[in-house]
């Protein structure tokens, strides 16, 4: 079997492109010139899209040119690869950490919410005491050790760092991603193409600060070693090393049980898959994992899935439900509609370079079969659960590792078992390649680089066409932070949505109430009568706790952008809140408005 590392590159006998490192600084000086004179202080509905300077455009384009003659020169070191494989991370990944002054996305927020709560309450809770929230005390693997980090960081907050943790959770992902490459062939083509199309295809923003980001990274670290550790030819090389991968395995598999809700479930369904290849038909991994999982869910994670249980078999096998999108989460206006298509466009499009990568690779397709499996695996989750209306991006992500290897493979030439390749070579092809040949060289080199240049430029707008929602100007998170300040214990907070920074603080001494949340009748009450229907909703809080309302920019956005209510709507729920007598106004910036609700009898604080 020949191996594409055999294989002369296409311009064979030609002058290489400019050296690697020449791109490589072009492309890093242009975006770095890029973030210098990006504003987003204004951002649209295109979020990140609209407001980046064209430089970055430039850049990017620079850089995975750079790349692609780089990886199919066979006289430059796999180092140069890897370099530019930092260089895309660094420009997907790191860009809105330079750019926001705050940390991205509510639900980050809300994650380092849970660590202030764990490290303030110094154990874990019952549902009596932090009601729905309880959920991250039965998995709190990721939280504890982010409180351990931040004490040993001397760091007040986990918003110190987890601004970066994008780029951080992605370059976990690297070295597992190489092992798993590595197992099917030595070609360094192939194996850093695979590499940059799983990192570009990877838009579905799990890579925050999350405990799935970490989850996934030890998830394909356990599939790292099952396909390289287990199997038939580990067993040949003897029990004694079998049973150090086997600890090792257990631990990672721990880490993620107690972590995260899905993935256990993802691993299992991958490992299973992986048992229908003779290769690796090795049910150790397989039962450790079952065994565990089951023990977290019939122990810790009881009290979470007695409750959710009714409606997780209600679930099963309706597949038009768990993919079909909720109230609130359909893309509106020509920005969201947009960014989404070209979210949807660039999954197909790899989806689709990965079918060709299974039909031209036929070597490929015999001996990586296992990644074809870990591909297809996830596929039948779409049948077990919704998981909130993200079932479908979560069984993307899971398929990326194996799909992304077929994709990097349909825009590489052939491989060829060695029967073929010297066939070939008595047929003198090689040596009698004429004007049409050298054409077709042309074209094996540029469609494969305008495809991987198509499907990297279109990362950003997937990736980062939504931050006019996940951004938060300081001025909110000034107003939110001032409303925790001074709310007592026993509080409750009322705002249009959850999407604003610090939604969950205090969680465990103060409630929120989320209208939009309700059902569409009360949110058309609100609508109708603002101030009066959310009066009667905010009443019975009783002292010394006090009833907020809260309206930001970050809710306007949300609600605005995903279906909800426009912007003329919820403006005229805050001009009926600031006009009644049974509000105060407590504070106001350019991210929004805060009111408390009048108390009868005492004197006004």
């Amino acid at each position: 079997m020949t191996d594409l590392s055999d294989l002369p590159p296409v311009w064979s006998g030609r002058r290489a492109p400019a050296g690697p490192a020449a791109l490589l600084l072009v492309a890093l000086a242009l975006w770095a010139y890029a973030v210098r004179h990006t504003d987003v202080s204004r951002l649209d509905d295109y979020g990140l899209l609209s407001a980046l300077h064209p430089a970055f455009w430039a850049g990017l384009a620079v850089l995975t040119t750079g790349f692609w003659f780089t990886v199919r020169d066979p006289r430059r070191p796999g180092t140069w690869s890897a370099a530019y494989v930092l260089g895309l991370l660094v420009m997907e990944r790191a860009t809105q950490a330079v750019l926001y002054p705050t940390p991205l996305y509510a639900w980050a927020w809300k994650h380092e919410a849970v660590i202030d709560h764990l490290l303030t309450a110094g154990g874990l809770q019952t549902a009596d005491q932090v009601g729905d929230m309880a959920v991250y005390d039965q998995w709190p693997g990721f939280f504890a050790a982010q409180a351990a980090l931040q004490r040993l960081l001397g760091v007040d907050s986990a918003a110190m760092f987890m601004a970066w943790w994008p780029l951080v959770s992605s370059l976990m992902l690297l070295l597992p991603l190489l092992l798993i490459y590595r197992t099917f062939t030595e070609d360094r083509r192939l194996i850093w193409t695979a590499v940059w199309l799983f990192y570009v295809a990877n838009w579905v923003g799990q890579d925050y600060f999350s405990p799935q980001s970490v989850a996934y990274a030890l998830h394909v670290g356990v599939l790292a070693v099952v396909l390289r550790r287990f199997g038939r030819s580990a067993v040949r090389r003897g029990q004694p090393r079998q049973a150090v991968w086997t600890v090792v395995l257990t631990f990672l598999i721990v880490t993620i049980v107690i972590s995260h809700q899905l993935t256990p479930g993802m691993l299992v369904v991958c490992l299973l898959a992986l048992c229908l290849s003779r290769r690796h038909r090795d049910w150790v991994p397989v039962v450790t994992t079952v065994v565990i999982f089951l023990a977290w869910c019939l122990t810790a994670a009881l009290p979470f899935l007695s409750a959710a249980l009714p409606d997780m078999i209600r679930s099963i096998g309706d597949v038009g439900a768990n993919v079909e999108t909720g109230y609130g989460a359909t893309p509106t206006g020509t920005g969201a509609i947009a960014t989404s298509w070209a979210a949807r466009l660039l999954s197909g499009s790899v989806l689709l370079l990965a079918v060709v990568g299974v039909w031209r690779q036929r070597v490929l397709r015999h001996r990586a079969w296992p990644l074809l499996l870990i591909a297809a695996a996830p596929l039948p989750m779409f049948a077990a659960s919704s998981y909130g209306s993200e079932m479908i991006f979560r069984v993307l992500l899971f398929m990326l590792p194996g799909a992304a290897f077929f994709a990097a493979a349909a825009l590489l030439p052939k491989v060829r078992t060695l029967a073929a390749d010297a066939a070939a070579q008595e047929a003198g092809r090689r040596q009698t390649a004429g004007p049409a040949e050298r054409r077709r060289w042309g074209i094996a080199t540029w469609v494969p680089l305008a495809a991987l240049l198509g499907t990297t430029l279109a990362f950003v707008p997937a990736y980062s066409g939504k931050d006019r929602i996940n951004y938060f100007p300081p001025q909110e998170v000034a107003l939110v932070r001032q409303l925790f300040d001074q709310a007592p214990d026993g509080s409750l907070v009322v705002a249009a949505n959850r999407n604003y920074p610090d939604a969950y603080a205090s969680y465990g001494s103060v409630d929120h109430y989320w209208f939009l949340d309700d059902g569409r009748s009360h949110v058309d009450r609100i609508v109708r009568s603002p101030a009066a229907t959310l009066a009667r909703d905010m009443a019975g809080v009783e002292r010394p706790g006090r009833a907020y309302f809260l309206l930001t920019q970050g809710q306007l956005a949300n609600s605005e952008m995903n279906g909800q209510l426009d912007k003329a709507q919820l403006r005229r729920v805050q001009r009926s809140v600031a006009a009644s007598p049974r509000f105060r106004l407590v504070a106001e910036n350019s991210a929004g408005w805060l009111y408390v609700l009048k108390q009868s009898g005492g004197a006004e604080r």
